[in-house]
């Protein structure tokens, strides 16, 4: 039998490689190695499952050994890899095992950026990056009252956002001056603001933490301000850092993520990279639309039919039910200007070159029906 293709990870974006690659090739052996359960769930779905209903048992859509059947694959959980050898294609095992592959997969995702804090309490701070993150999450939640979040990004917003519709009394803290501040323009931050305080979110904005102490059974986030805020739980969510370590140990270029080109390749031959941890064409896509196209490309190329990931524009819904929320943020390097409506039901806000071409949109409320009407309008991500 030939060696098989070696799928490392079983996040949204391996389970969309073996997924596709499955359809694709009913008997090309696939394996996948996951540092986890290797069971397969919808990550996104972490950030809003308290309002929606949703336990870590109800999230997952399958555990391991019902994906390995249904995909007809091998999966190893629980097994982690210390090193790649690309020159010999096999991944060594953190138990000694050496397992050869014909092409190998990296989709080891991101990590959660844990910011260097001072105090006691530092070691207890939350993050919720995977499924296992959550079941514990869940768990110490039970019984409290007080919630603080380090950060105003998406995924803070959307867990200020459930926490405080299931009852609970939250206070964010960011550097910013408004919530999901690389995404939207200072109206549509001030917009939604007001929409998370109206559920009972409160924010501290222009503010860092410098510490966290545990006093008498509860946390104390100090500020920069020397403001302090308690807390039964402090839960961190400033941003992702890709998992680059065990490719730049086997040589593989990276920088922010793992390097590809436009087939998802790396730096050697027969070693591909897709999901939070790669980075294409200088970009780092952690959504799942990305993560969908590149996972269809990836697995024709796989299949021997080499395919180059395009991007078309890819809107990103935010999960506040509080305040409707649909985003197609303009590239970092490109020139325009913010055009901004606002009302009492909504705002939409379009990012213009000079000659008026649209190239990014945010649009919250009432204005979210314009979604279908404008993204047509906008440049791909990636040609």
């Amino acid at each position: 039998m030939p060696d098989p293709v070696i799928i490392l990870g079983s996040g949204l974006a391996g389970y969309a490689v073996a997924r596709e690659l499955r359809k694709l090739d009913p008997q090309i052996p696939i394996m996948m190695v996951s540092a986890d359960h290797g069971g397969f769930y919808s990550k996104p779905m972490l950030s809003n499952a308290l309002t929606t209903g949703k336990t870590a048992d109800s999230i997952l859509n399958g555990d391991a050994d019902k994906m390995a059947s249904q995909l007809n694959i091998k999966i190893q959980a629980q097994v982690r890899v210390t090193a790649i050898d690309k020159s010999e294609r096999t991944i060594m095992l953190e138990n000694g095992e050496r397992l050869s592959y014909s092409q190998l997969v990296l989709a080891l995702g991101a990590d959660q950026i844990c910011l260097p804090l001072d105090g006691n309490g530092v070691d207890e701070i939350l993050t919720v990056n995977d499924l296992d993150d959550y079941r514990h999450f869940r768990e110490v939640l039970e019984g409290k009252k007080q919630i603080s979040i380090i950060g105003a990004g998406l995924i803070g917003c959307e867990f200020a956002n459930d926490l405080a519709g299931a009852g609970f009394e939250v206070n964010v803290l960011d550097i910013s001056n408004q919530p999901l501040g690389r995404l939207l323009p200072s109206e549509a931050g001030q917009f939604i603001q007001k929409k998370l305080e109206a559920v009972g979110v409160t924010f501290h904005f222009s503010s860092t933490a410098k510490s966290v102490d545990k006093v008498d059974g509860r946390m104390c986030v100090t500020l920069d301000s020397g403001q302090v805020l308690a807390a039964d739980l402090v839960l961190s969510s400033v941003g992702l850092r890709s998992r680059t370590q065990l490719a730049k140990d086997a040589g593989l270029t990276v920088n922010r993520g793992i390097v590809v080109n436009q087939l998802l390749q790396t730096s050697a031959e027969n070693i591909f990279a897709i999901g939070d941890c790669a980075e294409v064409k200088g970009k780092v896509l952690p959504f799942v639309m990305p993560i969908t196209h590149a996972g269809r490309a990836l697995a024709a190329t796989l299949s021997g039919n080499p395919t180059p990931v395009h991007y078309p524009a890819m809107p990103v819904m935010v999960k506040t039910s509080a305040c409707q929320t649909v985003v197609s943020p303009p590239d970092s390097d490109v020139s325009g200007t913010w055009q901004v409506e606002t009302s009492q039901e909504g705002v939409k806000a379009l990012f213009q070159d000079a000659d008026g071409n649209l190239l990014g949109y945010a649009l919250l409320g009432a204005a979210v029906k314009e979604k279908m009407a404008l993204t047509p309008q906008l440049p791909p991500v990636l040609k």
